[in-house]
């Protein structure tokens, strides 16, 4: 970096599109890497085209700090800002070409890992007993979810989650397809999570994934007797090379295990609940009952 260059960043108020949201997190060493790669390209890029820092923020249309923070690696860029720079600096679409790479890091470091672990699952088990199950969500009640968080996010935060969650229904599109259970507790139907459309588009999405033929979709009925999902949210992924990962709230102090023993658990338990839950065929029908009803 130039003298002229570190003067303009001292001097330069933060610019308004400097917005929270697009910080990089400091524990994510995989995030801070891309930022930092795509960073230095855009600075070389400029310095390529003899810009400086005033120069390329003023073409820019952005704040000569924030192009600093960009080109350091303390700020994520937003796709328009790849945009405009490819422009500016005549890049041919090398530098627009990066959006995939910004994209991924703009989700959270345990939403990639776990987006990770799903797309290489061969079978899967959820059962939830707060809100419906994140693969089965639409965007409209994930942000309606996201959006009564205390402390509440930032705008810019739950664009970014409901955007981190949605990506993670690309497991609906491989092939071959993995198996995939969710059991979910019937009072999570009845909870008014949005308005009425949200409601009714989450409905009839239960639905649409409920008949396909690799997804068994169960509902635990209010009348159901106690059962051992009553201590919190399972979950259970299994992979084509025999191992597993599993999880519980009310297990092993919620942290994920890979222990034989522990899953033996787990499963214990998941059996049990989709044991005294709907089965597939009465749950679509009561999925259908409260949509009319909505």
């Amino acid at each position: 970096m130039s003298v002229s260059d570190e003067a303009v960043r001292v001097g330069t108020e933060t610019d308004q599109t400097d917005e929270p949201g697009w910080e990089v997190d400091p524990d994510d060493d995989w995030a801070l890497a891309v930022v930092a790669t795509v960073g230095r390209q855009l600075r070389l890029r400029r310095e390529a085209a003899g810009m400086q820092v005033n120069d390329f923020a003023a073409a820019a249309g952005y704040g000569a700090d924030l192009v600093y923070k960009i080109e350091t690696g303390k700020r994520i860029p937003r796709p328009e800002y790849l945009d405009t720079a490819d422009e500016v600096l005549n890049a041919g679409g090398l530098i627009a070409a990066m959006h995939e790479d910004v994209k991924k890091v703009r989700y959270p470091k345990k939403v990639r890992d776990l987006a990770q672990l799903e797309a290489r699952a061969v079978e899967m088990g959820v059962y939830e007993c707060s809100s419906i199950a994140g693969l089965l969500q639409t965007p409209a009640y994930a942000r309606a979810l996201f959006e009564v968080r205390q402390p509440p996010y930032p705008a810019e935060e739950v664009d970014r989650l409901v955007a981190a969650r949605m990506a993670r229904l690309s497991v609906f599109d491989r092939s071959p397809a993995p198996s995939l259970s969710f059991v979910l507790e019937e009072a999570i139907l009845s909870r008014r999570v949005g308005g009425t459309m949200v409601r009714k588009q989450q409905f009839e999405r239960l639905l649409e994934v409920g008949q396909l033929n690799n997804v068994s979709l169960q509902v635990m009925p209010m009348s159901s007797v106690a059962h051992p999902g009553m201590s919190g949210r399972i979950e259970l992924l299994k992979f084509e090379d025999g191992t597993a990962v599993g999880r519980s709230d009310g297990a092993f102090n919620g942290r994920p295990t890979s222990d034989p023993r522990q899953l033996r658990i787990l499963e214990l338990r998941y059996g049990t609940i989709r044991a005294q839950a709907l089965p597939p065929g009465e749950t679509l029908a009561l999925i259908e009952k409260l949509l009319g009803e909505t």
